[in-house]
Order: structure tokens, then C-alpha cells, then sequence
């Protein structure tokens, strides 16, 4: 993606399109999400992703699935990549839905389950979260834990 000619990576690291930050990130959306875990008891994987959909912080919490840990950043791209929560993507992305096959496309870094949410400051998208180590509502409750931090 382009604005102006210059990546959304570039322009983000000069501030010109709004981003989270570290401090965002890890002080409080990631914070919030291992919270929100720890209190319904499951043991996740947290990233936190910046407009340009680069990872800014992630966690792996003791005894979180070891194979989550692909699928978290997934999540965390995808609701960056389509800017919607993933469990609303999924919903048209099953066999006749306008999206069905998104799954397969961006090198197989498309996941359409539950547990990921764009992160968005002022209506405009700043970055995303995933989750990943639980049933579907887990990982979705957790990532609006986390989402919500951010304000």
C-alpha cells in the first residue's frame, strides 16, 4: 500500500500516518490481553501489530500452545490487512460467501477465525491485534480486552 508514493511502513516511522507504539502496545494492549486471560484461565499468545503491519510486540504466555504462536500473527495481519475483525471476515469467507478462498491468498497468511480486531484511535485504523490459544469466543474476548486498552 501507498500513500503518496512512500510505503505505509516508511510514512508510519515518520509519523505521518498514525501508529501504535511500543508503549501502546506493550504497556497496555498487550497488558490487557494477558489479564483478560489470565481470569477465564487460558494461557494465550498476544501480538500487537503498527498500521504498517509489522509486529510491535508479542507475548507467549507460560503454557500457551506452541502452535499458536504462527497463527497469532496471522490474526493480528489479517484484521490489519482487511481492517475488520476476523470473525466478522469469516462470516463471508465460507463456501458461496463473497470471500470464500481469501484464506489461500497472501502466501497463507490469512486466518479467518476468531481473535483478531483492527486497532482503531479516532476512526482510522492504527494497528491490530491477534490471539490465539483458545476456543473461538476466548480468543475473540481476549482480543477485545486488548483492543479496548487502547483508549
Amino acid at each position: 500500500m501507498t500513500t503518496n508514493g512512500a510505503s505505509y511502513e516508511s510514512v508510519a516511522s515518520k509519523g505521518k500516518v498514525p501508529t501504535i507504539t511500543l508503549n501502546d502496545a506493550a504497556k497496555n494492549i498487550i497488558a490487557a490481553a494477558e489479564k483478560k486471560a489470565a481470569e477465564i484461565g487460558q494461557p494465550m499468545n498476544i501480538a500487537a501489530i503498527d498500521a504498517g503491519r509489522n509486529l510491535v510486540a508479542h507475548e507467549r504466555m507460560d503454557g500457551a500452545w506452541i502452535g499458536s504462536i504462527d497463527i497469532f500473527t496471522k490474526k493480528a495481519f489479517t484484521s490489519r490487512a482487511f481492517n475488520i475483525a476476523i470473525k466478522d471476515l469469516a462470516k463471508h469467507a465460507q463456501s458461496g460467501g463473497q470471500f470464500f478462498g481469501v484464506h489461500a491468498s497472501n502466501d497463507g497468511s490469512i486466518m479467518i477465525f476468531a481473535g483478531g480486531i483492527p486497532l482503531k484511535r479516532d476512526g482510522q485504523v492504527v494497528g491490530a491485534i491477534g490471539v490465539s490459544g483458545g476456543m473461538g469466543e476466548q480468543d475473540q474476548a481476549i482480543a477485545e480486552a486488548g483492543a479496548a486498552a487502547l483508549f
